[in-house]
């Protein structure tokens, strides 16, 4: 098993970590999704990483689908709880995630362009998902608590966790820490576990087009 990623990448994080809280051995790919060298369209059509490259050749792409395929072939330990309940309280931090990335993406490509072609209106509905999804995931998370759901590390951490660190590192202008003390201890605590302190993003140079 394979697993094509950009080492950047939150959403390709994701998917390192469950693999090595699960014991899963895989060989790691890595690549520029934006380069003319990159393989990522003969693995998935919609040309985003990660991808599972299966043995047999097969491909498993976009990164909540490649958790949900990893919890049914690989179910212990599951990063998911038991509970209906707790299952989609995992989920929803999930959901923010990836929401709060995405909207930092946005934004992110859109200050490629030249500044007279830049709409400040969309990076800042952009920025207003970004502070908005952080907040609400600091309104949901217990600050007492170990773990963000239920009593044991799951889905739920992967994700506050991964988007906390690529925030912190990519939009350091933000200072979500000074705003959300809590979510920044969290934080410190997380990046202890051997699964975080492996899979810490690295830089990647950019040579093709992005806009």
């Amino acid at each position: 098993m394979k697993l094509l990623s950009a080492t950047p990448s939150p959403y390709a994080r994701k998917v390192r970590i469950a693999l090595a809280e699960k014991g899963v051995a895989f060989d790691l790919l890595t690549e520029v999704p934006w380069n003319e060298d990159t393989s990522t369209p003969q693995h998935n059509p919609l040309e985003k990483l990660p991808v599972l490259i299966l043995d047999d050749g097969e491909t498993v792409y976009e990164s909540d689908f490649i958790l949900e395929w990893l919890e049914h072939h690989h179910p212990e330990p599951s990063m998911l709880p038991a509970d209906p309940e707790l299952r989609l309280a995992a989920r929803r931090f999930e959901v923010l995630a990836d929401g709060v990335c995405d909207a930092f993406v946005l934004w992110f490509f859109e200050s490629f362009r030249p500044e007279a072609h830049r709409s400040q209106s969309w990076m800042d509905r952009q920025h207003r998902k970004i502070t908005g999804g952080l907040a609400e995931i600091d309104r949901l998370v217990p600050a007492e608590a170990e773990f963000c759901v239920g009593d044991r590390f799951g889905l739920a951490d992967i994700a506050v966790g991964t988007v906390l660190d690529y925030m912190r590192a990519r939009y350091p202008a933000l200072d979500w820490q000074t705003r959300h003390p809590a979510l920044a201890a969290r934080l410190d605590r997380l990046s202890e576990r051997p699964s975080f302190r492996e899979t810490v993003p690295v830089p990647q140079q950019i040579a093709g087009s992005v806009v």
